[in-house]
Parts: structure tokens; sequence; C-alpha cells
């Protein structure tokens, strides 16, 4: 029988010990059959324990095996494409109630930390930085725009000010949010894991779905057993393949590189992040990172489309890094790994409903820590017969990628490639 281990990252090297789970043999009955055990699955999970539901999580590989796992490790609210072009897509009623949620996901992480004591080195405040006067003025405009929302945690960094939060000569501003941060996001998957444990759900890993028998009673086939459920959520995102067909007609997955430096030292570290801030850049194809709890910095950026792994990330991102912090020119990279996350074409998350009884989630285009926590609430909500949050989402419009799955790849590419141009040109 084949057994997935994680990759070779920082994440999974420095991850809290847990105890093994199950692999799935035979036939159990439950109330809800999950099926992916990241942060999807198990914010549903836990919402729906939570309510008294009986639930069963089926893993592929272990708990946060991929992008829950893997991910820049930063807490940024809203979703990847803002409040603003949702309004400008649906109606009033429906921008608002998205609008509302835009800043839930951050809270639901703090409320899940405090409440299980997960250990994740959670830190607050991350900073989206501008490179030129045109990200400044959509860094102004954002602030507005989340403020109408009730979103007041914000402060604009001059010039100056940004110097303050990091040691990086190319930012002429940027924005604050206390209410984002950073965590290990590993941890906080294993943590999220344990509190599903406590409470009675059961987790089996190493036991991919292969097949779902839809109907009134439907159930979810692995190698070497079957959970008969009320209900199922497709919680597997860019890791599902094609066990739901009509999901991956819409959404294509992509990779995203990240590196890890070696322990850089207090006082170095303190250089360059002195608050211990996240950081993005506004690029369209932008760059992230962030310190650990033991004073490594951790890059990322870049994609690759159709989720090909590059044959070497560091020569990917090691540029990258140097060109926002020449001074780490002689440090040596520790860990190197990629992870996919799954892409729409209107890069807003595709929630809905197939049949009477299954649900999923899926599509976080690059911005999942905070919704996938959302959305976790939210699938509960709709299984619990609360489903006007669950609407506003499963009503948003969504399209097959141009050319179907043989040509996605190709066009998601031009597209990047003309927008990286946009970035390098400054407009």
């Amino acid at each position: 029988m084949a057994n997935t281990p994680y990759p070779q990252s920082y994440y999974a090297a420095s991850a809290n010990a847990v105890p093994p789970r199950p692999v799935l043999q035979g036939e159990v009955e439950t109330d809800v059959c999950v099926i992916g055990a990241g942060y999807t699955g198990l914010s549903s999970a836990l919402f729906l324990l939570e309510s008294g539901f009986r639930v069963t999580v089926l893993e592929a590989a272990k708990v946060g095996f991929g992008a829950s796992g893997r991910n820049g490790g930063q807490i940024v609210n809203s979703y990847s494409r803002d409040i603003d072009v949702i309004e400008r897509s649906v109606g009033p009623q429906q921008a608002q109630l998205l609008g509302q949620m835009a800043f839930e996901g951050g809270r639901i992480i703090r409320e899940r930390v405090a409440k299980y004591q997960i250990q994740c080195d959670l830190k607050d405040g991350g900073v989206f930085a501008a490179l030129n006067s045109k990200h400044m003025g959509h860094l102004e405009s954002q602030k507005r725009l989340w403020e109408r929302y009730g979103h007041t945690q914000l402060e604009l960094l001059d010039e100056r000010r940004i110097r303050d939060v990091v040691a990086c000569e190319n930012y002429v501003g940027g924005l604050l949010d206390m209410s984002g941060g950073h965590i290990h996001p590993l941890n906080l998957a294993l943590g999220e894991a344990a509190a599903v444990e406590s409470l009675g759900g059961t987790i089996y890993e190493q036991s991919a779905a292969v097949r779902i028998e839809r109907g009134a009673n439907p159930v979810v086939h692995t190698a070497q057993g079957k959970v008969k459920a009320k209900f199922i959520i497709v919680a597997g995102n860019a890791y599902l393949g094609n066990l739901v067909p009509e999901l991956a007609a819409k959404s294509m997955p992509c990779g995203t590189q990240v590196i890890t430096t070696a322990p850089l030292g207090d006082e170095l570290a303190k250089t360059l992040l002195p608050q211990d801030f996240c950081v993005e850049d506004c690029n369209y194809l932008l760059d992230y990172y962030r310190l650990t709890s033991d004073k490594r910095l951790i890059f990322g950026g870049g994609v690759v489309y159709g989720a090909r792994d590059p044959a070497n990330i560091e020569a990917i991102i090691r540029p990258k890094m140097l060109k926002a912090f020449p001074q780490l020119k002689d440090v040596k990279i520790d860990y190197a790994w990629t992870g996919n996350f799954l892409l729409t074409l209107s890069r807003l998350p595709q929630v809905g409903r197939l049949g009477d009884n299954i649900y999923y989630s899926q599509g976080c285009s690059g911005h999942g820590v905070t919704y996938t926590h959302l959305a976790g609430k939210v699938l509960a909500e709709a299984l619990k017969g609360q489903a006007e949050r669950f609407d506003a989402f499963a009503d948003l419009p969504h399209y097959p990628f141009p050319g179907g799955q043989l040509l996605r790849t190709p066009f998601a590419a031009l597209g990047a490639w003309y927008y990286g141009l946009r970035d390098k040109l400054g407009f």
C-alpha cells in the first residue's frame, strides 16, 4: 500500500509531534464524510462536530499534506479578488454579505488557536508593500474599501514609516493590517485535527477517496474501505484530482515555490523585520516573506501553471529574496519546496452543492488561509439548513477556462506573462 509522506519542507521538519492515524479498512457509517484534511475539511469538521454531527474525514496522504501545510503562513484578509470586484459583478445584497464575511476567517483562526490551545507560533501584523505610486494609490483605495465594511485595524505607511517595519529599500510605502499576521501553517492544521478528534471525529490518513457513489445515501470508496454518509463535503482543492469531474473542469492547479534560510540569529532577523510582521508586495505575481519562530526567513513567490515541480526551486526564488534583502547573499538555504493551490478563472472561490447532499468549496486562488476557515463555517451552516451565506458564495458566476483543460495552462501562463511585464514596467 502506498504511503505518502510530507514534502521535505521546513514545516514538516519543525512540525509538532502527533500520533499515527489509521488507514480506513472496512465499512463505517457517519453523518458527514469530509474528503480532505486540509483547512477547508478540518474547519468544516470542527464546526459540524460542535453542532452535534458525527464526522469522518478521509485524507489521501497526511493531515495538512497539501496547500494547508505548505503555504507562506500568512493570515491575509478578504479574497484573491477584493470586495470592489465583487460589488461590480453581483447585486448589492450579495456583495454586502460577502463583504461582511471577508474578515471573518482570521477571527476564526484566532478563536480556534485560543479555544483548543493550538501551538502554531501565531503573530499579529501583516504588511502590503507598495513598489510604486500606483501600488500606493491601490492601497489607499483598499483601506477606504475595507473600512467601509467595518475593518478598522489598518494604517497607511509612508516611505519613512515602512522602513520601521521592513528593511527593504524597494518600497515607497505600504498598508499595515494588524488583524493580519502569520502562523506555522502545518502546526495549525495538526492542532485543528487534534481538536476534531477531541470532539469525537475520526480522521483516516493514507485513505484516498477513489469513487463517490451518489444517491440518497452517498458512499465514498477508498482502496480498502468505504464510508456511508448522509452528506459529503468535498474539500480536496488542488489535490482532488478528477474525483469529481465537474469540479475539475472549472479550476486549474498551480504551483508556488517557497524557500527557508538557515537560522539568521536574533540580531540579523530583527534588522530585516523589526516588528516581526509578515510582508507581501502588491505585484500581480507577488513575493511574500516572514520570519519563523527560530529566526529563519521564509520567502515565497512565483507561479507554475499546471502545477509542475520546478527542477531548481532555489534558483527561482533566491534572486527574488536577494532583490529584497541583498544583505543575505551569503546565507544558506536549508529548505526549498513547492505546493499547489487551485486557481479559478474569476479568482473567486467556488462553492456549491451537487445533488442534495454533496457540498464543496474550492479554488481559493492563492488566498486560502483565512477563506478556508470561513468556508468550513459556511458549509456547516448549510448542512444545518442555514443557507443564506452559503448561497451568497454559490451564486457567484464561474466559467470554464478558455480551451478547456488542454489549453488552460498556456492561456493562464500567457496572462501571467502579461501581468508580470506590467509589474516590471510599473503600470
